[in-house]
């Protein structure tokens, strides 16, 4: 007995090795550690712990031609660490193996039956299992099992005296080793596979280094394409892209020879997160992909949204080479990722508006009190109390209003019908001063009650259509405020019948000017606020500016 326990102890140490150094591959790992495996992963565990079933009976000792095997812990080890359908699988193939071969008929079916049902066994206390306890559990599964063998042996033998001999000398030997080896080699191998938590640590490093390294482009307002590079570096990327909820607004390549061939969003994969706000996983194979437009050599890729006031208004994405680079650690690293420059991006959009605030005076540019508008008004108003005390008083009326509004709403959304009423202020003390010379036209959807828009955007640019458009031509001219609904959008548009807009105020909208800044001012918090800033026409005769703000009730 101790001669044939000696020799098991050889064929386990065969066994431990074999499945100690599958355990260390990283491919190994990485199937180990995902959340659920594919069909890919159960046909390659399955036939990996078949063959070291099929291997332990194959170097197993011969004892008056039965087997004194470690085949059941090939099938326990695999069942308790992959699951329930590797366990079941594992344990057919090798019941079928150990029928097969014509090695000792009187241990083979019993044998073969006691693994297939091991197999079964396993797969059901591979869902009582967790970290702490499946060691213990594998050690009992592989005592049971070949106790179920060695009575099967018993019960289905025809020679009971040479049945009872086997059993007498091989039940201490396998009972011991199967057991002691299931709970050794899950042991090792979680060991191993614990390093995950290790790199977990290391992730969390990456994540705080990058962080770091991304914060001083979010507070300076550069290029997004230095983040995706810090990003391509620290993670080992092929390429990094972000996008806005129409277009790349960022990238940055491994190969600099490769270039985007689009800017606008091509793949039905980003505009799939877009909408639903999920983050999504896929290789080559996956129906939906992203690779048709992109670089050739590229096998994965993972997309995560990024939010703004908690809409989704672009994405993350991060390609690699490798199927196995996506593991569940790098998915939510990805996920962390995507979060902090959401954050950044709000951070970022904020501060931008402080910029703006501090460099180009936001009270004077989004049109507050001009000293010589009020003047005027109140020369006008002046003008009137002599022969017409109604229409001054009006013209006090309005002028309160406008210089309220002012005063109360700076650089937040307000109800339309507020931003309306300024506009309305503004026009009647300007149609005061210059009577027939200004006509204004309101042509306004129904059903506007809770649409909001940012203060002080509509009135500087009627301003802009009276004093730098009609006021500039000869005779009267008209002014058209536009307000209708769209899907999901509301259209506003100013119209005049002016001059026209010099050319080049077009060309430089986006560019620093010196004058028209009340024009350039919209056009930035509008674009910062929605993505879009105005849409500027010369028109055969006159201007029209129009933008579109979101009908969401904010």
């Amino acid at each position: 007995m101790f001669e044939l326990a000696s020799k098991l102890f050889n064929t386990l140490g065969y066994i431990i090795a074999i499945a100690f150094f599958f355990s260390r591959f990283k491919s190994a790992k990485n199937i180990f550690i995902r959340e659920k495996h594919t069909k890919k992963d159960t046909i390659i565990l399955s036939i990996v712990f078949s063959g070291l079933a099929i291997l332990g009976t194959y170097i197993g000792v011969d004892y008056k031609g039965a087997i004194a095997n470690t085949r059941n812990i090939g099938v326990i080890v695999g069942g308790m660490l992959a699951g329930p359908e590797v366990a079941i699988i594992s344990g057919i193939v090798a019941g079928i193996h150990r029928a097969s071969i014509g090695v000792s008929q009187l241990t083979a079916i019993p044998c073969s039956i006691a693994t297939v049902l091991g197999g079964f066994i396993t797969s059901y206390l591979y869902k009582k299992a967790n970290s702490n306890n499946r060691s213990l559990l594998g050690f009992f599964a592989g005592v049971f099992v070949e106790n179920l063998s060695m009575l099967l042996i018993l019960i289905l033998s025809n020679n009971r005296i040479l049945a009872l001999d086997i059993v007498k000398n091989l039940y201490l030997p396998m009972i011991f080793i199967n057991g002691i080896g299931v709970a050794v080699i899950i042991i090792i191998t979680e060991e191993i596979l614990e390093e995950k938590e290790r790199e977990a640590g290391t992730q969390a490093k990456l994540a705080l280094e990058i962080a770091n390294q991304t914060l001083p482009f979010f507070k300076k307002g550069e290029s997004l394409d230095n983040v995706c590079k810090i990003l391509l570096q620290s993670l080992k990327a092929e390429t990094v892209v972000i996008t806005d909820k129409n277009f790349i607004i960022a990238n940055a390549f491994k190969n600099k020879d490769f270039c985007m061939k689009y800017q606008s969003i091509q793949s039905d994969a980003t505009k799939k997160v877009l909408s639903s706000g999920e983050v999504l996983i896929f290789d080559r194979d996956s129906e939906l992909n992203d690779f048709w437009y992109s670089e050739k050599g590229i096998k994965s890729c993972i997309i995560t949204p990024l939010f703004q006031d908690e809409r989704v208004s672009g994405t993350l994405k991060i390609y690699f080479k490798n199927e196995e680079n996506i593991t569940v650690r790098k998915k939510y690293l990805a996920i962390g990722l995507s979060q902090l420059i959401s954050t950044q991006l709000e951070i970022s959009k904020i501060e931008n508006l402080k910029t703006m605030a501090r460099d180009a005076e936001l009270k004077a540019l989004q049109a507050q009190i001009n000293p010589h508008f009020l003047f005027n008004a109140l020369n006008t108003t002046a003008s009137f109390v002599r022969f017409n005390p109604s229409k001054a008083r009006e013209i006090i009326i309005d002028l309160s209003t406008y210089l309220r509004y002012n005063l109360e709403n700076t650089d937040k959304l307000v109800p339309l019908e507020k931003e309306l009423e300024q506009v309305k202020a503004y026009i009647n003390i300007e149609k005061a001063r210059f009577q027939d010379r200004i006509e204004v036209i309101y042509d306004f959807d129904q059903n506007l009650e809770n649409l909001k828009i940012p203060s002080l955007t509509i009135q500087p640019l009627v301003e802009n259509s009276i004093k730098h458009g009609l006021l500039k031509r000869s005779g009267s001219g008209k002014v058209k405020i536009t307000i209708k609904k769209t899907y999901l959008k509301c259209l506003i548009s100013i119209e005049d019948d002016g001059i026209g807009i010099d050319p080049e105020i077009i060309k430089n909208i986006n560019n620093k000017i010196e004058k028209n800044i009340g024009l350039k001012n919209v056009h930035n918090r509008l674009k910062l606020i929605y993505g879009k800033g105005l849409n500027i026409e010369r028109l055969s005769n006159g201007t029209k500016i129009s933008f579109y703000i979101d009908q969401e009730e904010k």
